[in-house]
């Protein structure tokens, strides 16, 4: 269908010459809309059309039919190329309209004639400042040194399409092919130049993902210096350097092991409350009053810290900021009709949810991107500022949440923002995701330091299309990510990562029996904790007064946790901090005891109760905390708080079963210890129960079990791991079939279909699934501009935004109809905007030219 009206004079057939249609940029979302809401009222603000003589036709209105015409330009078919000379003339010998500008401008315009003003000039300067060029989405399709004729078969079948808005689906197929298209007319080329391009071409994908990989390891030590520095903020200073964090302000032989704030063994940590005290008082004040200082300035910098991340996060990355010109002009709450009332509003029936880009861990979005759904906004430079800021000010509070599930999401920004340099990636949404694909790999690897484990997360996890070329591309740019780090050396230990630990003693078989327990432990957490979060957010969260008071809601559970989490000294700690301590192995003679969680007499069940009640306490207060703080406005990873929290679990089954071969080393239980009484290695309990905590809640099963391989930098425990992750699923599933991210996606209303979950229709048919009442567009009754505007309005009121129209025609004798076609709604939006648009500005010209003194 030829979304365009026939014209009388070549003249006016110009308009497709000169960039209507598809092959048109983008104008402002804005302008598109309120001239759609215009169609119907145009006549009244216009001179009447004149017709010039009885041969000619009537200029055309938005209320004439539209018809197909001999060399069309739209949706659907090729345009035509080249403008011959004979129609820069009007019929008749009619000299060519006078001050009318056909000229190519950043959206391709007809330019009406208008008056130089000031303001005018302003105006369009600072459109082009703020505003980049940006192109058709399927201009690249067009070969303009061949003939309309010449060009590829595939293309003409393919058709054309705008750019996809966001909340929408991309089209596989279009894509695929339109880069078939594109690859197939590089390789065509036999000069030396030509083969230049198809290798630089085919080398594209690697350079791209070598910057990716390099960027996103810069970000990541640049975040994970500052959330040291706003950790320990919360403690006081370094003399010697306001910039440094405690960890190089005062290091230690043994790096790995941090001193508290008050032991005053490093002179160059000023703590707050001796700040306080100095400034205060010249005498020295009493401990529990230093502890009270501590604790009050603790609270409030931790309070402040979350609060200014979370305002960030709502003033810089609500949904409703990010407008762009790829956006459709109708698929908005705010597109209004006025066919009888200008001032009527009919909205949709259900109300788009406004997201916060940066809040959250950004996974379940980043799983939702990659299966085809496209959000604009979600992956550009202003969320990635602001998630790598509040994230670093977030975790620097000491809330429940960790840094690693952030950094799939900063490292997708970051290939997103790179990828859109070239044209092969940024008019091509399909081409995009392998780049997206492979920067999820590189965020895993610098945040686990495992650039394995990280390629089979994005294989498992998060891609939805993953051929062998993407599996080979993410390796690589994981690669380089964790190379970067390595040199980068972000903890100032030569480790990617604080919890990297090893191991000196194998597992025995006895082992297996609480491993299987864990793994349970971790299946039942994980399930239940989905189900807590869930209904957390839906009815508390969303369904009281917290859901308009979100900063509110930050400063209460900041509260809340500070209090709570300060009188603990393990759950004071920072996540990874935490995870380290439970993973090491005491190692006789060490003078670092971890924090008194290396038991001097393990025997002794005086010295054991103590750090078991203390480790208790802190799984109950970060499981807890975790449920209430993961889904607030401000960015916030699961992966640290439940590896915490079953790091606890196996930490005390550990100690436990140390304790139990202390006290009968001649169990045949243990008769392959023999006379070794450091047979049982705590840290490996809190290894394997992390692992499966981790899988219970996220579900993920291969890669986790290969990222704790790459922890370790061992096989040996290959075996443990790998049974309590397959245990931990295999009873979170059966408790709670979804797991947090699919919970996730669910509360945001987003449209994911998961491509490894098996759909049963059980008796139904195609007939019993398809709605045969739906809104068409016929080519034998008069279709009209503004007919059309309505159909298309309507279709919107009844909330089929991703939808279109079927296009049909009488089929011959026979009676019935068939369909020729089918435009979506962006696309005929796009060609009801650019229609209307070159009908506003040439009858303005037309008529003040006819009406203007002739010499």
């Amino acid at each position: 269908m030829v979304l365009r009206t026939r014209h009388s004079t070549s003249s006016l057939d110009l308009s497709a010459r000169s960039g209507a249609g598809p092959f048109q940029g983008p104008s402002s979302t804005d302008w598109r809309r309120q001239r759609l809401l215009r169609i119907g009222s145009i006549d009244s603000d216009t001179p009447t059309p004149i017709t010039t003589t009885d041969s000619e036709e009537q200029i055309p209105t938005e209320r004439t039919s539209l018809h197909p015409n001999s060399n069309p330009n739209h949706y659907g078919t090729l345009p035509s190329l080249g403008v011959p000379a004979s129609d820069l003339l009007l019929r008749r010998s009619r000299p060519p309209l006078p001050h009318v500008a056909f000229r190519r401008t950043l959206s391709a315009t007809v330019i009406s004639p208008v008056t130089i003003s000031p303001t005018l000039l302003r105006n369009t300067l600072s459109w082009r400042v703020s505003q980049r060029p940006i192109s058709a989405y399927d201009a690249p399709l067009v070969n303009s040194r061949s003939a309309a004729d010449e060009t590829d078969i595939n293309v003409r079948i393919n058709g054309f399409r705008v750019w996809y808005s966001s909340f929408s689906s991309i089209d596989w197929l279009h894509d695929t092919i339109k880069d078939s298209v594109r690859f197939s007319r590089l390789r065509r080329g036999k000069s030396f130049r030509s083969h230049l391009r198809l290798i630089l071409d085919k080398s594209l994908g690697w350079i791209i993902v070598t910057i990716v990989g390099f960027l996103s390891a810069v970000v990541a030590f640049l975040v994970v210096r500052s959330e040291q520095w706003f950790f320990d903020l919360k403690y006081g200073y370094c003399a010697d350097g306001w910039w440094k964090a405690q960890r190089f302000c005062c290091p230690l032989p043994d790096d790995l092991w941090m001193p508290s704030a008050d032991d005053g063994s490093c002179s160059s940590w000023r703590a707050w409350s001796d700040v306080i005290r100095s400034r205060i008082s010249r005498q020295p004040s009493p401990t529990s009053e230093n502890d009270y200082i501590e604790y009050l300035t603790y609270t409030c910098v931790a309070i402040l810290l979350a609060t200014v991340s979370s305002l960030l996060t709502i003033h810089l990355t609500a949904s409703t900021s990010f407008l762009t010109r790829k956006e459709s002009g109708v698929l908005s709450p705010l597109f209004m009709t006025n066919k009888h009332d200008e001032q009527q509003q009919s909205s949709p029936q259900s109300k788009r949810k406004v997201l916060y880009y940066a809040a959250g861990s950004g996974i379940p979005e980043i799983k939702t991107i990659l299966s085809g759904f496209v959000i604009h906004g979600y992956l550009g430079a202003r969320t990635l500022f602001t998630k790598s800021l509040g994230l670093a000010l977030s975790v620097g509070s000491g809330l429940s949440l960790g840094k690693e599930g952030p950094f799939v999401h900063i490292a997708s920004c970051v290939g997103n923002i790179v990828s859109r340099c070239h044209s092969k990636y940024e008019n091509n949404e399909a081409k995009r995701r392998e780049i997206l694909s492979a920067a999820c790999a590189a965020g895993v690897a610098v945040a686990f330091g495992a650039p394995i484990g990280g390629t089979l997360f994005s294989l498992e996890e998060v891609s939805y299309f993953f051929p062998p070329k993407v599996m080979w591309r993410s390796f690589f740019c994981a690669m380089i990510a964790a190379i970067t780090l390595r040199f980068l050396d972000p903890f100032g230990t030569g480790k990617l990562v604080l919890f990297q630990v090893t191991y000196d003693k194998d597992w025995h078989a006895y082992d297996l029996i609480f491993f299987v327990l864990l793994g349970a432990f971790g299946g039942v957490y994980g399930a239940y904790f989905s189900k807590l979060n869930y209904r957390w957010s839906r009815y508390v969260r969303n369904g009281t007064w917290i859901k308009d008071h979100s900063v509110v809601e930050v400063i209460l559970v900041t509260l809340i946790t500070a209090l709570f989490c300060f009188l603990n000294p393990y759950a004071r700690m920072g996540g990874t901090e935490l995870v380290y301590n439970l993973f090491a192995e005491c190692m006789p003679g060490s003078k670092n005891m971890h924090f008194g969680l290396c038991v001097l007499d393990p025997g002794n069940l005086e010295h054991v109760w103590p750090v078991v009640r203390a480790i208790f306490m802190t799984m109950i207060m970060k499981g807890a905390l975790t449920v209430v703080t993961f889904g607030i406005k401000l960015p916030a990873g699961i992966f640290i708080p439940t590896l915490g929290v079953g790091a606890c679990a196996g930490r005390i089954l550990g100690v436990a079963v140390r304790n139990l071969q202390w006290n009968h080393p001649e169990s045949a239980l243990f008769a392959a210890c023999g006379d070794d009484k450091d047979c049982v290695i705590p840290g490996l309990y809190a290894m394997v129960g992390a692992a499966a905590a981790l899988s219970g809640v996220t579900r993920t099963t291969v890669s986790l079990a290969v990222i704790m391989f790459e922890l370790t930098d061992t096989l040996t425990y290959a075996v443990p791991v790998m049974l309590s992750v397959l245990v931990a699923k295999t009873v979170a599933d059966a408790l709670e079939p979804k797991g947090i991210y699919d919970l996730v996606i669910e509360l945001s209303q987003l449209p994911y279909l998961d491509a490894k979950h098996e759909y049963l229709w059980a008796d139904f048919s195609i007939s019993d699934v398809t709605d045969r009442e739906i809104d068409t567009i016929c080519l034998d009754h008069p279709n009209t501009v503004m007919s059309l505007r309505d159909q298309l309005q309507s279709l919107l009121n009844a909330g089929h935004d991703d939808s279109g129209f079927p296009i049909l025609r009488t089929r011959g004798d026979h009676g019935g109809m068939r369909m020729v076609g089918y435009i979506g709604t962006s696309e005929l939006e796009h060609a009801l905007g650019e229609s209307t648009r070159f009908t506003y500005h040439v009858r303005w010209s037309w008529c003040n030219w006819l009406n203007s003194p002739q010499p």
